[in-house]
């Protein structure tokens, strides 16, 4: 629903102090979430907040918005029935690796699979941070943890993986201290009608402090990065002279100027594309050969769950013969009781 009011982001702060820890990239998220809902066209009264449990489960405290702080895993469970129930509301997810992809691991591929329209919010710092350091399900494998002191044996999940997996209609990547990109993606997340999955990297300082500096360090990030927009060319690099070719069935970076390459053989990003393939290369695309993706990579249109359950409802209403409680009391097999 539009509003002519307008917000902005100290009006979605709650009174509640913010209590993670000090350079927590949950606080940059948070602030991300603020600006993106002050310049969406909702009312404040139609978001609804929901988590489950963990560090980033504690974000609905700090939003002045209807929230439900849930139990663990159970994020996808409340948000999907907020939606159906109150299909106006602009219901947003808020969940952690460990909450999402563990014990919420079957209703987040659910949840997807149904494409109800809602934003989930992926945060991914790799670790459980909450419970104090065990090895989540995005976990690199031997990673020394509390509880794998001598490395993990586990193939960790690549979260966008799962939802091409689960026929998602929508994914997008980003990270904590891009905070103006992460505005961005937000808006265009709750823009998507269906399920918006966002991963969004975040720093854990207390338990898996710098794991993602690889990407964000000011001396590398520019060519291990790259941040893709629909209908543009693949490009990054500080001088934006290196780009993504397919050679083959593979994606490969190039640097423009070099073995003939120009910016025609860019190429150009399709996130509306229904098939997956491409979509799947650029969520797996990783440092050493190439930069990581981030920005809305998959957004495609279908039905939402939500939309055909309203449907539903309207069209059985339309054809039953009971229209009150007294018509439904006295249809079927009934009996006079003298």
């Amino acid at each position: 629903m539009s509003t002519e009011t307008k917000y902005t982001f100290k009006d979605f702060k709650s009174d509640q102090e913010v209590r993670w820890c000090p350079g927590c990239g949950d606080i940059a998220v948070l602030n991300a979430v603020q600006k993106a809902m002050a310049d969406l066209n909702h009312k404040k009264e139609d978001y609804a907040v929901v988590s489950g449990i963990g560090c980033s489960s504690r974000f609905p405290y700090y939003m002045n918005t209807y929230g439900f702080h849930g139990i663990h895993g159970r994020a996808g469970v409340l948000a999907s029935g907020v939606k159906a129930a109150n299909p106006k509301l602009s219901v947003w997810q808020i969940t952690g690796d460990g909450d999402a992809l563990a014990i919420g691991g079957n209703h987040f591929i659910h949840e997807i699979r149904r494409n109800i329209d809602v934003n989930v919010l992926l945060f991914n710092n790799q670790i459980y941070g909450l419970t104090k350091g065990q090895y989540s399900p995005t976990s690199l494998l031997g990673q020394i943890t509390k509880t794998s002191p001598f490395g993990t044996i586990e193939e960790p999940f690549n979260p966008g993986e799962l939802v091409l997996g689960a026929h998602g209609t929508f994914f997008a990547r980003s990270i904590d201290n891009k905070v103006n990109e992460t505005v961005e993606v937000l808006k265009e997340a709750d823009g998507h009608r269906g399920t918006s999955i966002v991963e969004i990297l975040q720093n854990c300082v207390i338990f898996n402090h710098g794991t993602f500096n690889y990407l964000t360090d000011k001396e590398v990030r520019d060519d291990r990065q790259i941040w893709l927009k629909h209908g543009e060319p693949m490009l990054f690099g500080t001088n934006k002279d290196k780009g993504i070719v397919l050679d083959g069935f593979k994606l490969k970076a190039v640097t423009i100027g070099e073995n003939g390459i120009t910016l025609k053989d860019i190429l150009v990003h399709d996130a509306q594309e229904e098939d997956p393939s491409l979509h799947l290369a650029l969520i797996n695309m990783k440092h050493p050969n190439l930069p990581m993706a981030f920005g809305v990579i998959r957004a495609v249109k279908k039905p939402t769950y939500d939309a055909m359950l309203e449907e539903q409802i309207k069209a059985v209403q339309a054809k039953s013969k009971i229209k009150c409680m007294d018509d439904l009391l006295n249809s079927g097999s009934i009996w006079t009781v003298e």
